[in-house]
């Protein structure tokens, strides 16, 4: 079966979240699937059996699995490892209030010989939530588990995987899908079972995928966020500058365009902010400029190249920028825009620079894709998804697909975007997006990645300025409300769960207060809204 990251599934759980499903209705599906997991492993009832809570949600899972065994005629015994004062959520507490009155409730770490003589024992302590080294009490708890050498059923996770203190168990429930490390011979029989994610939580972008955005460190200097560079211009000349601005209020430090006289003149006028550079002097760039252009991207040192913005289609144009991709693709990250789609058009290698899907995103329309496949782009979204996913795997590409429904895809998965406004559909506004997409990629976003953030954090500025403006938005318009966008989100997310994420952790444990059952964070940025 599929694996899935801890921070996909992160972005899963909070895009099932802004679908209507509550933390409250996950911990109770989770708790009952575990209950069920148990009694294939145990004796008929009233037997007994350990559960090992800790202070999350993991720990609430395990407390709502008490709740089912005790109806269905079992006797659970309770260890919580942490004080009942450390609840992390008040969906945990919840589950507390609800057992926290029946017998077999121990407030300590156990000892040996109170699970040796049982014949389950289920580890509810960390799961997916744990990052580094275990602490106290948790690796006191997992050694006296390890000691008293009983059957456990780990609940997603064993507690303390990848550690150097990990549980063992023989068996573990995976919550929802496999998560990557489930290989390990500690977390035993795996069984997957559902807690009731919608379908969308895995097909569309929603609110979890700025679990993806690349916070700022304190220490953060100067260029830490990325420095991009943006090679397009000539006929056109705000192209460009619209993909640059987009690209600085996502966050992007330092955005440099790179243009053929007459129009990098221009350009200098658009912002202060854009630092201009030009190559070449005959208004488009000539099949000769292809060294000089990797020679001035080189000296500008950039963590990503974004290449066709307002470039043209001419011959020489499309030469250069091709040779342009080939130098560039071997050391760093490429978003492939506007006419530059037309490179895989007049190639005849496939994939054209090996398989760089994760550093290389193409991002064309459906005129642009249809020159692409030399065939009629299907209307029905199955066939779609299937003819996207097939040329991502012969290009050696991840695809964007920009259209009423963004489609995008490595090859392997898939995703839609449902998320924008028809408003929104204006000159420069896939400009925009592409900017917007090399600003992630520019800070070690993968080109999948980047391009879910980008579609989904673009449409719903969308919304946003609808409210205010009507049919009235402009390119430039969409590229000064990404930062209120990105704010907004942010505060929905949680600070304190976007840092964990940058360790690494899905933690179904952080403080999930505003992803309760009053459903404050969907409502915040839900789309119809």
């Amino acid at each position: 079966m599929k694996t899935y990251s801890l921070s996909d599934v992160a972005i899963m759980e909070a895009n099932a979240v802004a679908h209507g499903v509550t933390i409250d209705t996950l911990m109770d599906h989770a708790g009952r699937v575990v209950a069920e997991e148990a009694c294939r492993h145990l004796p008929p009832p009233p037997a007994r059996v350990g559960i090992l809570c800790g202070a999350g949600n993991n720990g609430g899972d395990g407390l709502a699995a008490a709740f089912y065994l005790r109806a269905k005629g079992y006797t659970p015994e309770i260890w919580l490892v942490s004080s009942s004062q450390e609840f992390k959520t008040r969906q945990a507490r919840r589950r507390w209030n609800m057992i926290s009155d029946g017998p077999g409730i121990h407030l300590e770490v156990p000892e040996v010989s109170d699970l040796q003589k049982l014949p389950l024992v289920i580890d509810a302590m960390i799961g997916t939530g744990g990052t580094g080294e275990l602490k106290e009490p948790y690796r006191s708890a997992v050694m006296v588990l390890r000691k008293a050498r009983v059957p456990v059923l780990s609940i997603d996770l064993p507690t303390g995987l990848g550690t150097s203190t990990p549980a063992i168990a023989t068996w573990t429930v995976a919550l929802e899908v496999l998560k990557e490390g489930m290989q390990s011979r500690e977390v035993g029989t795996a069984a997957v079972r559902s807690i009731g994610f919608p379908p969308e939580a895995y097909e569309e972008t929603g609110p979890g995928e700025f679990l993806l955005f690349p916070l700022p460190r304190k220490d953060t200097s100067k260029g830490d966020s990325g420095r991009l560079a943006i090679i397009g211009g000539g006929p056109y000349t705000g192209a460009p500058a619209i993909a640059g601005l987009a690209a600085l209020n996502g966050g992007c430090d330092m955005v440099f365009l790179v243009a053929p006289e007459p129009a990098a003149t221009v350009m200098r006028t658009y912002s202060p902010n854009l630092i201009v550079r030009s190559v070449g002097t005959h208004g488009a760039f000539a099949a000769s400029d292809g060294d000089a252009l990797w020679k001035c991207v080189d000296e500008i040192h950039p963590d990503a190249i974004l290449v066709g913005n307002g470039a043209g289609h001419e011959a020489g144009t499309l030469k250069a920028l091709s040779h342009l991709v080939e130098k560039a693709i071997k050391h760093i990250p490429v978003v492939m825009d506007a006419d530059a789609t037309r490179v895989a058009v007049l190639s005849e290698e496939r994939p054209l620079y090996g398989d760089v899907r994760d550093r290389l995103l193409m991002t064309p329309n459906s005129r642009e894709l249809y020159r692409i496949l030399g065939q009629a782009v299907s209307d029905r979204q199955k066939e779609r998804r299937d003819q996207l996913t097939a040329l991502a795997n012969s290009l050696g590409a991840s695809l964007l697909l920009k259209g009423e429904i963004d489609l995008m895809t490595d090859g392997v998965d898939v995703r839609e975007n449902r998320t924008h406004h028809p408003a929104m559909v204006v000159g420069g506004a896939g400009d925009a997006l592409s900017g917007l997409a090399a600003s992630l990629m520019a800070r070690d976003l993968s080109a999948f990645q980047a391009a879910r953030l980008a579609t989904y954090w673009l449409g719903l500025s969308s919304f946003s300025l609808f409210e205010r403006q009507s049919y009235g938005i402009k390119a430039t318009d969409l590229v000064e409300e990404i930062p209120r966008t990105l704010n907004k989100a942010l505060r929905g997310l949680g600070a304190s769960k976007r840092i964990r994420h940058r360790q690494g952790a899905f933690d179904r444990d952080s403080d999930r207060e505003r992803s309760s059952s009053d459903d404050e964070y969907p409502r915040e940025l839900r789309t119809e809204e």
